[in-house]
């Protein structure tokens, strides 16, 4: 290359693929950098070739990053953190949250109850903007440019850091009467004579309760007639009289309040699921990061039907 870029162009080009990359093309990074595809499209070439690597891989319909591309993604993003940074230090500017945040949370739990903190973030720091991807899964947080993600279960990749937020209380629901005559069962023994729905996440063919005042669990066998992977799936087929499910006590709250479900088995429930915030490790945490952390610290506790993490 006969003029190789200088500091500061390079640093522009590491900035519009980390654009492209978080928009999810080139048309739509060349809307949010305010310049034309072609532009873009041309310093996309130009970083390629002064790394003498493929950063992405285009279709017609599709776009991916290479292997290369993934490095080099996570390297700029965190490069362009600490630019900001250095800056703001050496300007006096505050620390003050600004710039995109990309959010992935559960689909159900990230419609009602994560809203809250959400506004919250957004109202105390105008200069923040989120993107928040209603999906129940651990993303590939480099490959998609995932910042954080707020994850209920156990969270078992490897090299991955979860902060603990909550726990979140499950028990026993079914429509009434679906047992039959007499009164609703209050034992697992009973339970386990009953049609199941399966929450697949979390159970399929056999559940785990625990009594609420202490004392060993006790592990029942299941048949569902109904498996899903969707809350709400699952807790409306509850209200049909389906079967029997469990579910998180916030998620069935009204439902109860309302007579649609019974809770049986009172004196017995499903392990609490944990609540983590979710990212890949960093040396370095934007402030809009820091912001969004704290908010969720604070927040979750205090939802009804969450508990603080144990």
């Amino acid at each position: 290359m006969k003029n190789p870029p200088s500091g500061a162009d390079r640093l522009d080009l590491l900035h519009t693929f980390v654009r492209i990359v978080e928009a999810g093309s080139l048309s739509a990074a060349a809307q949010q950098l305010r310049t034309t595809q072609p532009t873009v499209s041309r310093r996309l070439q130009q970083l390629e070739r002064l790394l003498g690597a493929r950063l992405l891989q285009r279709s017609t319909h599709a776009m991916k990053l290479t292997e290369d591309g993934q490095r080099c993604f996570e390297h700029a993003r965190e490069l362009l953190e600490r630019w900001q940074a250095i800056e703001a230090d050496l300007r006096g500017v505050q620390d003050e949250p600004r710039g995109a945040l990309r959010v992935l949370v559960p689909t159900v739990f990230g419609q009602q109850q994560l809203i809250p903190p959400l506004v919250a973030l957004l109202e105390r720091h105008p200069g923040v903007s989120v993107e928040w991807l209603l999906q129940d899964r651990l993303p590939d947080f480099i490959a998609e440019g995932i910042d954080c993600a707020v994850h209920i279960g156990p969270v078992d990749a490897p090299g991955l850091v979860a902060i603990r937020l909550a726990d979140l209380p499950r028990i026993v629901v079914s429509a009434p009467g679906l047992w039959g005559e007499g009164p609703a069962p209050q034992s697992p023994a009973e339970l386990a004579t009953l049609p199941w729905l399966a929450l697949t996440m979390f159970y399929r063919d056999q559940v785990t309760l625990v009594p609420t005042q202490g004392g060993e669990p006790c592990q029942i066998a299941i048949r569902p007639r109904l498996s899903t992977d969707h809350l709400r799936a699952m807790c409306n087929a509850a209200i049909a009289g389906l079967g029997v499910g469990i579910a998180s006590t916030w998620s069935v709250a009204d439902a109860l309040a309302h007579g649609q479900l019974v809770h049986l088995a009172p004196q017995w429930m499903a392990p609490p699921l944990p609540i983590s915030l979710v990212m890949p490790p960093s040396r370095f945490q934007p402030a809009r990061l820091r912001a969004f952390i704290q908010l969720m610290r604070e927040h979750l506790p205090k939802v009804p039907g969450v508990h603080p993490p144990a």
